[in-house]
């Protein structure tokens, strides 16, 4: 018998973009659930419990930022926005709201596609609280011992700079805000201070890419945060 397809709520009041998801998420094995307002939005998440929501932030009866604050409240449903607001404080405050991505229209398959794949990936491990390993190319994060290494070599770094590393280690591929990093980092009350983040952020640099003038590792989504590029991460395997 094979494996349930996994759900996904798609909550966009424009018919155009419905008819542009519907093949190219069923074809890849999707179910799919479609509401048009936020309050057909809210009762499908509420009834029918899907796996992911693609959710548009301008809707007819309300704003999705504030459906993605209500959901938040009672579930970790990955959640990733579709809209056509590109401006930078309408992603920071998507973000900093609960969605776990962010894709402006228009968008490539491919791209959402892949984005979708990252959100199932943090979802099944957002339950595991056990220290892992990750690898990230040549560089690798021990969880367990506080470790970094480039390739075989140890890299010190203060803890700021690790524990940052690690945030974004372990929400790879998904963009993490400055807001989000500074309150994890440095403390709720420390979030206007951008430029700890810009300064630390160089230094990881400077140890970990191989040219930190262009980084292929840690990228800068301008204006909103950083995401650690993706790159099929795993927890290693024990030795």
């Amino acid at each position: 018998m094979s494996a349930r397809r996994p759900l996904l709520l798609v909550i966009e009041d424009e018919p155009q973009m419905r008819r542009f998801l519907r093949p190219s998420l069923t074809g890849q094995g999707f179910r799919l659930l479609e509401a048009e307002t936020a309050a057909e939005g809210l009762l499908a998440a509420q009834t029918r419990s899907p796996e992911l929501i693609l959710l548009d932030l301008t809707l007819p009866d309300g704003d999705g930022v504030e459906l993605t604050r209500r959901v938040r409240t009672w579930s970790r449903v990955p959640i990733i926005v579709i809209s056509a607001r590109g401006r930078d404080a309408d992603k920071v405050e998507a973000l900093d709201a609960g969605a776990d991505d962010y894709l402006t229209k228009p968008f490539g398959v491919v791209e959402l596609l892949a984005r979708i794949r990252v959100a199932f990936r943090h979802a099944r491990n957002d339950g595991d609280t056990s220290s892992g390993v990750f690898q990230f190319g040549a560089v690798r994060v021990d969880t367990q011992r506080r470790e970094v290494h480039v390739e075989d070599r140890l890299v010190r770094m203060p803890p700021t700079e690790y524990s940052l590393l690690e945030l974004l280690a372990r929400n790879a591929g998904r963009v993490v805000t400055h807001r989000q990093i500074l309150e994890h980092v440095w403390g709720p009350d420390q979030v206007k201070m951008t430029h700890y983040v810009v300064v630390r952020m160089a230094e990881l640099r400077k140890k970990l890419e191989r040219d930190p003038r262009r980084p292929e590792l840690l990228i800068t989504e301008p204006g909103v945060g950083y995401r650690l590029r993706d790159q099929a991460p795993r927890e290693a395997d024990s030795e």
